[in-house]
């Protein structure tokens, strides 16, 4: 029987990406948590011959390090907060969420949700009134003010919506939140609560200790309240939409790929370690015991008597390796796919409008993010009265024109982050016919060092 804590069809949809990508995320830790899910265990492959290849198993972080290279890029530059702005709320700005974060680091954190899960959802709260408040000056003498809380994707449960006036408005939201709550006299237990919003008013329900006909905890109503506004406090930022509230992750055929590649690298290993060893050859020696070591020798008495090592010939080797790295560099061209730009002339109008541009996925993305918060400020201007909340720009001035240049742009930003050597980074350049083939990279390094020290020279990464 469905409760409050029931998700709704197209959440459960949605768990099987979002638990991937959370493992992803994770890094080496969430992927060897995942275990079989990710990992599989070969046939007849023992049980502890498998937790051995897992424990040595390590992540190449593309999906992680992309995300990251991606989402700071609208936000290599800070956002513009517009004149059209009231005074008090650019102050609120300064820490939006109430936790220390300005604006600027909320949107960034929010870009990587949505870029690594496909949306996330800004709820604009404001705290309950305490005993006492009843006008405007008790509300800012007691700092009580409307703030932001990010929401994840995977904490949303369900939703209703009607159209009103002809546009999509939710009517219910479940939200699915984790506070922590004492536990005896000392200790404190983290618990789950379901936060439902409505028009003007909240419901929060927690779990019970009572059990329904069918064995399940009931959950009850725990506290309740009302609001001012006329709508539900929430915004979402789509990274690929589907439809309303629903959306699929942007880079998910990247994160598919890394699996891929985690698979395989393990697979690797795996040859490497057993082609390390040379198996130990010995043809009609008799049954005596042999010693091999150092001061020692082997007698035999057959003339077709033999011991040797036998080594791998290190051909699947060297295609498991070639495998890897063509996987890797397919795995940087789907991550530079956001950045390169697509044409923008889609009608006879926007053909004869005036600098009419294209746009890259991620300045979409950027785009739509700008809005959202731009929708939130106003929300968060509803709930104190103020006639607008104004507007915000985010940078969007990148893209690429083509697939290489923006792959390319994409390994100079790990370059500058540390995460992709200067080397390799000249031999990128090199097979996408930027640099020429001729130059050498020894000689260049050379030439390089060579050069007139400059207030902030970068380093050379061997």
């Amino acid at each position: 029987m469905p409760n409050v804590r029931t998700p709704t069809a197209a959440v459960v949809d949605a768990a099987e990406d979002l638990a991937l990508i959370a493992a992803l995320m994770g890094g080496t830790r969430g992927m060897r948590a995942a275990a079989k899910k990710h990992l599989p265990q070969w046939p007849n492959e023992a049980d502890n011959a498998y937790d051995a290849r897992l424990s040595t198993a390590t992540l190449f972080p593309a999906f992680p390090r992309t995300v990251e290279v991606l989402a700071a890029k609208p936000f290599s530059r800070p956002i513009t907060l517009g004149d059209d702005i009231p005074s008090r709320i650019k102050q609120w700005c300064e820490d939006v969420d109430l936790q220390g974060r300005n604006l600027h680091s909320y949107a960034a954190s929010l870009a990587d949700a949505v870029l690594a899960e496909g949306m996330a959802g800004i709820l604009v709260d404001h705290p309950p009134k305490e005993k006492g408040v009843k006008t405007v000056a008790d509300e800012r003498k007691a700092g009580l003010r409307p703030y932001f809380v990010h929401i994840r994707k995977g904490d949303i449960l369900g939703w209703r919506s009607v159209r009103i006036k002809g546009v999509e408005t939710l009517t219910q939201l479940r939200l699915l939140e984790r506070v922590t709550v004492e536990d005896g006299p000392f200790g404190e237990k983290q618990i789950e609560q379901v936060r439902v919003l409505y028009i003007g008013k909240w419901e929060v329900w927690r779990e019970t200790e009572k059990v329904d006909e069918h064995g399940d905890k009931v959950w009850a109503i725990h506290t309740t309240g009302t609001t001012t506004l006329k709508r539900i406090p929430f915004v979402v930022v789509y990274g690929k939409r589907t439809g309303f509230m629903t959306a699929v992750p942007p880079l998910m055929e990247l994160a598919h790929a890394n699996v891929e590649h985690w698979q395989s690298k393990s697979d690797q290993q795996t040859i490497l370690h057993v082609a390390r060893v040379p198996i130990l050859f010995a043809k009609n020696l008799g049954d005596a015991q042999i010693v091999v070591g150092a001061s020692t020798a082997i007698k035999a008495d057959s003339a077709d008597a033999d011991l040797k090592f036998v080594e791998h010939t290190g051909k699947a080797i060297e295609a498991g390796r070639l495998s890897l790295l063509d996987l890797e560099d397919r795995m940087r061209q789907a991550g530079a796919e956001l950045l390169v730009i697509k044409p923008g002339n889609v009608t006879e109008v926007q053909t004869l409008a005036d600098n009419e541009q294209g746009m890259c996925a991620l300045q979409r993305i950027a785009h739509d993010e700008e809005d959202a918060i731009d929708a939130a400020l106003q929300l968060m201007a509803e709930w104190v009265g103020e006639p607008q909340g104004g507007h915000v720009t985010i940078y969007k001035e990148f893209g690429a024109a083509t697939l290489a240049q923006a792959s390319l742009e994409l390994l100079r930003d790990m370059n500058i982050d540390g995460t992709f050597s200067d080397e390799s980074l000249f031999r990128e350049a090199q097979r996408r016919g930027v640099i020429s083939p001729e130059l050498d990279w020894n000689a260049e390094k050379t030439r390089i060092a060579a050069n007139l020290k400059r207030p902030g020279a970068p380093v050379i990464q061997d």
